[in-house]
């Protein structure tokens, strides 16, 4: 590892604030930014080496698979922040309100905040109302009358399946996760080369 900046190469230093910069202004286009990643508490810095080598790691696993974007914070705050350039982010807000509602234990809360994901996201003419089929809204709509955690399973399920058939592939072809994927790229085999290249200590 390396063991101070100084041993840093110039240019993956470069490369590591290039890539810090890009996902930042990425990352600051989604509202899920702050609470999903906290990029401005990234440093790097020499004793932060592993951990800008897995951030870079965490970046090129999106495209590995659909579970290991919407797994990883930095990655569910970069795909909202995609979301929002073709105006579709109420998919994924509507998935994750449905991730938070399966944690909740009091029933009086269940229920408030079913109605609350209903309204917002299912009934027709909602605010951020999902694509799903009317049998699918009616189906939630009667769930609703005897609330669970997983009232929401087959809509969530179908918003998912919409995603990843049809989002997920756009957001891998964009330019930003394109170019944002090339940098993480040469910042990981910056730090690699960086550790190969600092003498063992004994």
């Amino acid at each position: 590892m390396c063991r101070t900046l100084a041993t840093f190469p110039t240019t993956c230093l470069e490369r590591a604030k290039e890539f810090k910069t890009r996902l930042g202004i990425f990352l600051h286009k989604s509202e899920l930014g702050s609470d999903s990643g906290n990029v401005g508490k990234f440093e790097w810095s020499s004793k932060h080496n592993k951990e800008s080598r897995s951030f870079s790691e965490d970046v090129l696993g999106w495209r590995e698979s659909f579970d290991l974007l919407l797994s990883s914070k930095n990655g569910v705050a970069a795909f909202h922040a995609f979301l929002k350039t073709e105006f579709s982010e109420e998919n994924l807000e509507f998935w994750l309100a449905c991730e938070e509602f399966k944690k909740i234990r009091s029933a009086a809360k269940l229920a408030s905040r079913a109605h609350r994901i209903f309204d917002e996201f299912i009934r027709s003419e909602a605010p951020k109302e999902v694509n799903i089929d009317h049998e699918t809204r009616e189906l939630t709509r009667t769930n609703l009358q005897a609330t669970t955690t997983m009232c929401f399973e087959v809509a969530q399920g179908k918003t998912r399946t919409l995603m990843e058939k049809d989002s997920y592939p756009r957001f891998l072809k964009s330019p930003a996760y394109q170019d944002l994927a090339a940098r993480a790229s040469a910042a990981s085999a910056c730090t690699s080369s960086c550790s190969l290249a600092e003498p063992s200590h004994t």
